[in-house]
């Protein structure tokens, strides 16, 4: 059966990777723009038209804020660059906002962090593909009309290239994300060359039409508060930038100056084409509104529910390049295409927080190990599940989506950056060489400043988007710390119930002799037990085995076993495509085929729960070994069970439906008295 399910998983994702060659799948500097940049890159495609959005609601006259707000999101974005470069040096290990919270200000503020990350991961696939469809149905009407299930289409093929891969998928979405760059900085070019040399006159297509204010000459706070929403609009071109912090482990060497670098060049990009677009906007007289059928007039009368409005970038490309050209396709193409795959940079930082979270035993540990094509593959099925419940509650509809957004961002950045303060004061507090008390001054006011102007963009956003929808995200990143710090409680929990006694006794138990082979993956109580048990079994070999998944996980296990003085060989086996079941069978059958005559015994260790969740959060890797060994001749397999108080709860509930319904009763009836006139002679 194993090999019917393997064929078509290696013709989906490819052939298993062996863990020596993950050094082969980091990154260079341009290919991480792409994989981790895409989003923030692509969000220019929306970002400028949120802003004019939002600006209608107060007429055309209301447009000429819009370079301000512009260059207030310039110096948001140049913060929070400068902001990340100092944690990517502090902290290489790819953890991010949450390593840094964490560290500084205590796993409570680490794993708020990390919930809001985790919602805005979910976001960010959501946004960009419902987005990137919208746009994609504007050409072609069946997109429209089944637009939910072509967005789950592609959320399913955004996880089959992610699968194959990190370096796979980023060569792929490198050149689309490539040519929309050089596209947009073309038509900047070619705007700016055409307007202030040439002196050439370019109008949008909807330059001709006028914008019916839904509040005409706001003043005052409403117009305060107008602005401010505009300015948290426009904040979405910070969406995505601390995914690079995140994905550290995945560049090459040396990896924090390249990953530097690479936040260096994705912000200065961002920028320019974030200003470029909304000045060639304003100077093509590009209309938008939030309600274009009623608020969009052509001759004073509005233009209808059959208008279609197209994204801004759309409209200045029409204006500079001619509506049509090939030019103007090129770069809609491009548009298109980058913000289905502005999504990858949630598929590379959610599977890298998520290993991260699990190896800190806030989520399952299964999102910890790496897969066959050495990629996080529980993460990013995870992932994209989330996204395509998200996208079919929604409808796939990006405005309705886009509200959700933000805030998850500005939670991370705001926690992040007052860790880094904290960070710099502690190491102030013990180092004495100038020249490096004065880089850390430095780093702290960065990042001082960035807490600061993050922290008000938060409250911003708060207030301006909460009834918009925000409330919802925030809802989600309840959700998930309640979530993760109850499996972190139930494997403390576990933990503690487990751990390995010094000394530990054995119990009088004496099978027939057997060749045993006791499975081990750490030192506790039923691995113990489980010794104990194999030890009294007057076996004519015994060893213990384990597989070498971890390497790190496996010297510590050495040392442990030489520092306890276990008096029973241990034997490790290599798994380099770290395998479980498949090298403790070979060896079992090895053992068979050197000694046919002798029975091998495999003694399982293995702890009772008694919740059917809990089974969620522990690996089913002796389920699966049982499985196979039944049916391997010549071998016994025996489990060596540890009940958990958990358990109890399963026991108290089975005696119960035992006294209530006892197995047969219906079909035998009530059972008879056994009082003293029943039992008596007749």
């Amino acid at each position: 059966m194993s090999k019917l399910t393997d064929v078509p998983k290696r013709i989906l994702i490819g052939r298993a990777l062996r863990s020596d060659r993950l050094g082969e799948t980091l990154l260079p500097k341009r290919i991480a723009l792409p994989v981790f940049a895409s989003d923030p890159l692509s969000s220019v495609a929306y970002a400028p038209g949120e802003v004019l959005l939002v600006l209608s609601i107060a007429g055309v006259s209301a447009y000429s804020f819009s370079p301000w707000i512009a260059v207030a999101v310039v110096v948001l974005m140049f913060t929070v660059v400068a902001s990340y470069r100092q944690n990517v040096h502090a902290y290489p290990s790819g953890g991010g906002d949450y390593e840094v919270a964490n560290t500084n200000l205590g796993p409570r503020a680490g794993l708020t962090v990390a919930s809001a990350l985790l919602v805005d991961y979910v976001l960010t696939v959501a946004v960009s593909i419902s987005s990137g469809v919208e746009n994609l149905g504007s050409a072609i009407p069946f997109v429209v009309e089944h637009k939910v299930l072509c967005a789950v289409g592609i959320i399913v093929l955004l996880t089959l290239m992610n699968l194959r891969g990190v370096k796979e998928s980023g060569k792929l979405f490198a050149i689309p994300t490539y040519v929309f760059v050089v596209g947009v900085f073309a038509m900047i070019a070619w705007g700016a060359f055409r307007g202030l040399v040439l002196d050439d006159t370019m109008r949008a297509p909807t330059a001709d039409l006028h914008i019916e204010p839904e509040h005409q000459g706001l003043a005052g706070f409403a117009l305060v508060f107008l602005l401010l929403r505009a300015f948290s609009s426009g904040c979405a071109a910070l969406t995505g930038v601390e995914a690079i912090s995140n994905g550290v482990p995945a560049f090459r060497k040396p990896k924090s100056r390249n990953a530097a670098t690479t936040l260096a060049l994705m912000g200065g990009l961002a920028v320019t084409m974030f200003c470029g677009i909304i000045g060639l906007a304003m100077a093509t007289d590009v209309r938008m509104a939030e309600n274009p059928a009623h608020d969009l007039l052509r001759d004073g009368v509005p233009v209808g529910d059959g208008y279609v409005q197209n994204p801004v970038i759309s409209q200045v490309a029409a204006a500079v390049f001619g509506d049509g050209t090939f030019f103007f396709v090129v770069l809609a193409a491009a548009t298109a295409l980058v913000l289905f795959l502005a999504a990858n940079t949630a598929y590379n930082g959610f599977p890298l927080l998520g290993s991260i979270l699990a190896q800190d035993r806030y989520l399952p540990r299964q999102l910890h190990t790496r897969g066959d094509r050495l990629a996080f593959s529980n993460g990013i099925v995870l992932l994209a599940g989330a996204a395509v419940l998200l996208v079919w509650i929604y409808g796939a509809d990006s405005t309705r989506l886009i509200q959700l957004y933000i805030v998850g961002v500005f939670v991370s950045f705001t926690l992040s950056q007052t860790g880094m303060v904290r960070h710099w004061n502690r190491h102030l507090a013990v180092e004495k060489d100038p020249a490096k008390r004065r880089h850390m001054v430095r780093s702290r006011a960065i990042n001082a400043f960035g807490a600061f102007f993050t922290a008000l963009v938060l409250v911003v956003v708060l207030v301006t988007k909460f009834t918009h929808g925000a409330w919802v995200a925030l809802l989600g990143m309840v959700i998930f710390y309640a979530t993760m710090s109850a499996i972190r409680r139930h494997y403390d929990r576990v933990a503690d119930e487990i751990a390995a006694p010094e000394e530990a006794e054995d119990d009088v138990v004496r099978p027939s002799r057997v060749h045993s082979v006791v499975l081990i993956s750490k030192i506790h109580r039923p691995t113990l037990r489980a010794l104990s048990y194999a030890k009294l079994m007057r076996s004519h070999t015994l060893e213990a085995l384990s597989v070498n998944v971890d390497p790190a996980e496996t010297k510590a296990l050495r040392e442990e076993w030489n520092r306890r003085g276990i008096d029973v060989p241990l034997k490790v086996l290599d798994s380099p495509y770290r395998e479980i079941t498949r090298p403790v069978i070979e060896y079992v059958k090895s053992l068979r085929r050197e000694s046919p005559r002798d029975v091998v015994s495999v003694i399982i260790p293995e702890y009772v729960v008694g919740h059917w969740y809990e089974h969620l959060l522990h690996n089913q890797s002796a389920l699966r070994l049982k499985g196979r060994l039944l049916f391997t001749p010549g071998v016994m397999v025996t489990s060596v069970p540890y009940q958990l108080e958990s358990s109890e709860a399963a026991k108290r509930r089975a005696r119960r439906r035992q006294e209530w319904s006892a197995p047969g009763a219906v079909r035998r009836g009530p059972a008879p008295r056994r009082d003293k006139e029943s039992s008596s002679a007749p």
